[in-house]
């Protein structure tokens, strides 16, 4: 696939719909690549599956192009979904990681009012699966067309990869809420193919463990407080050593007469011991108004950004400029300069 030229980059920000956003910036080819959910009626191509957005300097995109179809699969597990896209460098080659579900593949509900919250949903299958391409804009090829990469019984959502310091790689992901009524971060190991699991999974955290989490509320309420949503991890390097991890939740903050609502964040942990098994400390949110699902990444010239969408519903790209404090994240400003003319 040839790469745009300078007069094909019509778009801007607030004007490309996407939800859960993901940045590589490549030098090769001088472009930042912005993988989403492929939306027909925006742009992408007919079928479920992931597109690419591509710019110069991410304030000048280029229309999106597709990079995995679903439909181009042979025998695939499920044919749904493909929500959160990452795109990672392993081995010489790009690995994508989106999430699919099967409405037709049941599974186990918690129980009908557990924490005082009734359930009336059908879970099914939903997994993060991993396909491979020798290039950013694919096409990206499942590496398990015929089954989920994880234990076909977790609802595994937003799986990213990550290398601990041995090089041995995992992939991190939400256990979803649907499932565990409280969500976790969990990790399982994984072969060096990325194709299976190697090992046993660990917990990282609980959407609960967050203590801003439920703050704003009246005392008095606790029965009405599940479920705790964890979504979006993606995990980083402090410079100080530590092991952050980036995730998204909603924090319940008001009453209403259907029980406890909140908004949508951007919030973080840190393990300042480095390891995936933490311990975890929970820090404030880095971005509320609706906003989350994030990623960090650092532009050609050196700057740490976090992007994220917002609205939850309707959702376009932000983008913040970022910096380490030691092992501690914080946010610069918003970059706002980037929305386009």
């Amino acid at each position: 696939m040839s790469e745009p030229t300078p007069s094909a980059f019509p778009l801007r920000l607030p004007g490309m719909p996407l939800h859960d956003p993901y940045v590589v910036a490549d030098a090769e080819s001088g472009l930042y690549h912005l993988y989403t959910s492929n939306q027909a009626l925006d742009g992408g191509p007919a079928g479920v599956g992931t597109m690419v957005y591509r710019s110069p300097d991410l304030r000048a995109w280029a229309e999106p192009v597709p990079v995995f179809l679903v439909e181009e699969e042979r025998g695939p597990w499920a044919v749904h979904g493909a929500w959160a896209p990452e795109v990672h460098r392993w081995n010489g080659r790009w690995y994508l990681f989106t999430t699919l579900h099967d409405a037709e593949a049941p599974l186990p509900v918690p129980k009908p009012g557990a924490y005082g919250t009734p359930f009336p949903v059908a879970n099914h299958r939903r997994s993060t699966v991993v396909a491979v391409a020798d290039a950013l804009t694919g096409p990206f090829r499942m590496l398990k067309p015929g089954e989920p990469t994880l234990p076909a019984e977790l609802m595994t959502l937003d799986g990213t990869l990550f290398a601990d310091g041995d090089g041995r790689p995992w992939m991190v992901y939400a256990n979803e809420w649907l499932q565990r009524i409280d969500g976790t971060v969990e990790a399982f190991p994984l072969t060096d193919e990325l194709d299976a699991v190697a090992g046993e999974a660990v917990m990282l955290f609980k959407g609960s463990d967050a203590p801003w989490l439920t703050r704003e509320l009246p005392a008095g309420v606790p029965n009405q407080l599940a479920p705790y949503v964890t979504d979006g991890p993606q995990l980083h390097r402090a410079p100080g050593g530590a092991l952050v991890c980036l995730w998204s939740t909603y924090e319940k903050n008001r009453l209403t007469e259907g029980g406890v609502d909140g908004d949508y964040v951007q919030t973080w942990a840190v393990s300042r011991s480095g390891r995936l098994e933490g311990p975890w400390e929970q820090r404030e949110p880095l971005v509320r108004g609706d906003s989350g699902h994030g990623m960090l990444f650092t532009t050609f010239e050196g700057t740490l950004m976090l992007v994220l969408h917002r609205p939850f519903t309707g959702a376009r790209g932000k983008l913040y400029e970022m910096a380490w404090d030691g092992d501690d994240l914080r946010v610069v400003r918003q970059r706002t300069d980037l929305d386009g003319d």
